[in-house]
Protein backbone atom coordinates (compact mmCIF):
# COMPACT_ATOMS: atom_id res chain seq x y z
CA UNK A 1 0.00 0.00 0.00
CA UNK A 2 1.20 3.12 -1.23
CA UNK A 3 -0.17 6.27 0.81
CA UNK A 4 0.32 10.47 0.56
CA UNK A 5 0.12 10.42 4.71
CA UNK A 6 3.57 10.32 6.23
CA UNK A 7 2.08 9.20 10.03
CA UNK A 8 -1.38 8.41 10.34
CA UNK A 9 -1.95 6.19 7.34
CA UNK A 10 1.25 4.47 8.24
CA UNK A 11 0.36 3.63 11.92
CA UNK A 12 -2.93 2.87 11.14
CA UNK A 13 -2.01 0.29 8.59
CA UNK A 14 1.02 -0.56 11.06
CA UNK A 15 -1.32 -1.49 13.54
CA UNK A 16 -4.27 -3.12 11.03
CA UNK A 17 -1.15 -5.85 10.56
CA UNK A 18 0.35 -6.58 13.57
CA UNK A 19 -3.56 -6.45 15.57
CA UNK A 20 -5.41 -8.96 12.39
CA UNK A 21 -1.93 -10.28 11.13
CA UNK A 22 -2.64 -9.25 7.51
CA UNK A 23 -0.07 -9.09 4.97
CA UNK A 24 0.48 -5.58 4.38
CA UNK A 25 3.53 -3.46 3.48
CA UNK A 26 2.98 0.12 3.35
CA UNK A 27 4.89 2.51 1.86
CA UNK A 28 4.75 6.39 2.35
CA UNK A 29 5.32 9.10 0.07
CA UNK A 30 4.39 13.38 0.23
CA UNK A 31 3.34 13.98 -3.31
CA UNK A 32 0.66 14.42 -5.11
CA UNK A 33 -2.20 12.04 -5.87
CA UNK A 34 -1.04 11.09 -9.21
CA UNK A 35 2.37 10.80 -8.83
CA UNK A 36 1.46 8.40 -5.63
CA UNK A 37 -0.33 6.17 -8.35
CA UNK A 38 3.07 6.42 -10.42
CA UNK A 39 5.01 5.31 -7.38
CA UNK A 40 2.77 2.68 -6.37
CA UNK A 41 3.15 1.22 -10.12
CA UNK A 42 6.72 1.51 -10.50
CA UNK A 43 6.70 -0.77 -7.51
CA UNK A 44 4.53 -3.23 -8.36
CA UNK A 45 6.35 -3.69 -11.57
CA UNK A 46 10.07 -3.72 -9.72
CA UNK A 47 8.61 -6.30 -7.20
CA UNK A 48 5.99 -8.27 -8.93
CA UNK A 49 6.55 -11.47 -6.89
CA UNK A 50 6.19 -10.08 -3.28
CA UNK A 51 2.62 -8.67 -3.44
CA UNK A 52 -0.94 -9.75 -4.11
CA UNK A 53 -2.35 -6.28 -4.95
CA UNK A 54 -0.87 -2.70 -4.81
CA UNK A 55 -3.23 0.18 -3.51
CA UNK A 56 -2.72 4.02 -3.44
CA UNK A 57 -4.20 5.61 -0.78
CA UNK A 58 -5.03 9.57 -0.96
CA UNK A 59 -6.31 12.27 0.68
CA UNK A 60 -8.32 15.13 -1.63
CA UNK A 61 -7.21 18.14 0.21
CA UNK A 62 -6.54 20.27 -2.91
CA UNK A 63 -4.89 17.40 -5.27
CA UNK A 64 -6.67 16.85 -8.67
CA UNK A 65 -7.98 13.76 -7.94
CA UNK A 66 -9.41 12.89 -11.40
CA UNK A 67 -5.65 12.94 -12.90
CA UNK A 68 -4.95 10.25 -10.07
CA UNK A 69 -8.25 8.66 -11.22
CA UNK A 70 -6.93 8.58 -14.85
CA UNK A 71 -3.46 7.54 -13.67
CA UNK A 72 -4.50 4.72 -11.84
CA UNK A 73 -7.05 3.46 -14.37
CA UNK A 74 -4.15 3.87 -17.33
CA UNK A 75 -1.69 1.77 -14.89
CA UNK A 76 -3.95 -0.49 -13.11
CA UNK A 77 -3.38 0.32 -9.69
CA UNK A 78 -6.43 0.31 -7.34
CA UNK A 79 -6.68 3.72 -5.59
CA UNK A 80 -9.22 4.13 -2.80
CA UNK A 81 -9.78 8.22 -2.35
CA UNK A 82 -10.83 9.62 1.03
CA UNK A 83 -12.92 13.08 0.95
CA UNK A 84 -11.82 15.09 2.34
CA UNK A 85 -9.10 13.05 4.48
CA UNK A 86 -7.89 9.64 6.18
CA UNK A 87 -9.41 11.28 9.52
CA UNK A 88 -12.69 10.60 7.65
CA UNK A 89 -12.32 6.62 7.69
CA UNK A 90 -10.96 6.88 11.31
CA UNK A 91 -14.31 8.42 12.34
CA UNK A 92 -16.85 5.77 10.80
CA UNK A 93 -15.04 3.28 13.09
CA UNK A 94 -17.23 4.93 15.65
CA UNK A 95 -20.10 6.92 13.86
CA UNK A 96 -21.91 6.58 11.06
CA UNK A 97 -21.44 10.06 9.45
CA UNK A 98 -22.66 10.70 6.42
CA UNK A 99 -23.17 14.66 6.47
CA UNK A 100 -20.51 16.83 4.49
CA UNK A 101 -17.46 17.37 5.90
CA UNK A 102 -15.62 21.04 5.21
CA UNK A 103 -11.93 20.13 5.38
CA UNK A 104 -9.17 18.36 7.70
CA UNK A 105 -9.64 20.63 10.80
CA UNK A 106 -13.67 19.37 10.78
CA UNK A 107 -12.23 15.65 10.58
CA UNK A 108 -9.84 15.85 13.22
CA UNK A 109 -12.74 17.41 15.33
CA UNK A 110 -15.69 15.12 14.67
CA UNK A 111 -12.92 12.34 15.50
CA UNK A 112 -11.59 13.72 18.31
CA UNK A 113 -15.16 13.25 20.62
CA UNK A 114 -14.40 9.76 20.12
CA UNK A 115 -10.80 9.85 20.64
CA UNK A 116 -9.74 12.82 22.82
CA UNK A 117 -6.97 14.46 21.76
CA UNK A 118 -6.30 13.07 18.67
CA UNK A 119 -4.25 15.18 16.16
CA UNK A 120 -2.35 12.75 13.31
CA UNK A 121 -0.99 10.18 15.94
CA UNK A 122 -2.71 7.15 16.92
CA UNK A 123 -3.06 3.98 18.62
CA UNK A 124 -4.48 1.42 16.49
CA UNK A 125 -6.19 -0.74 19.59
CA UNK A 126 -8.54 2.19 19.71
CA UNK A 127 -10.12 1.76 16.24
CA UNK A 128 -9.98 -2.22 15.72
CA UNK A 129 -12.92 -2.81 17.65
CA UNK A 130 -15.03 -1.06 14.68
CA UNK A 131 -13.21 -1.78 11.84
CA UNK A 132 -16.05 -4.05 10.67
CA UNK A 133 -18.72 -1.27 11.02
CA UNK A 134 -16.42 1.08 9.49
CA UNK A 135 -15.95 -1.17 6.33
CA UNK A 136 -19.73 -1.60 5.95
CA UNK A 137 -20.20 2.50 6.49
CA UNK A 138 -17.51 3.50 4.18
CA UNK A 139 -19.57 1.20 1.82
CA UNK A 140 -22.79 3.25 2.41
CA UNK A 141 -21.54 6.79 1.64
CA UNK A 142 -22.10 8.19 -1.87
CA UNK A 143 -19.95 9.64 -4.13
CA UNK A 144 -19.27 12.88 -3.06
CA UNK A 145 -17.87 14.01 0.32
CA UNK A 146 -17.91 12.66 2.63
CA UNK A 147 -16.49 9.50 1.39
CA UNK A 148 -14.21 6.69 1.96
CA UNK A 149 -12.46 4.05 -0.26
CA UNK A 150 -9.90 2.45 2.32
CA UNK A 151 -12.82 0.02 3.49
CA UNK A 152 -12.40 -1.54 -0.29
CA UNK A 153 -8.61 -2.22 0.41
CA UNK A 154 -9.38 -2.95 4.42
CA UNK A 155 -12.12 -5.52 3.09
CA UNK A 156 -9.38 -7.04 0.35
CA UNK A 157 -6.64 -7.25 3.30
CA UNK A 158 -8.70 -8.89 5.59
CA UNK A 159 -10.24 -11.40 3.28
CA UNK A 160 -7.11 -12.08 0.94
Amino acid sequence: MVSGGQRTESQYFSGLRLARRVPITVKCKVDAPHNLVRYAARLRDQYREEFHAVWCVVDVDDFDIAAAVREADRVKIDLTVSDPCFELWLLLHFADHRAHVADYRAARDLLARHVPGYDKKLDYAAFDPGLEEAVIRAARLGPDNPVSGVGRLVHSVLHA
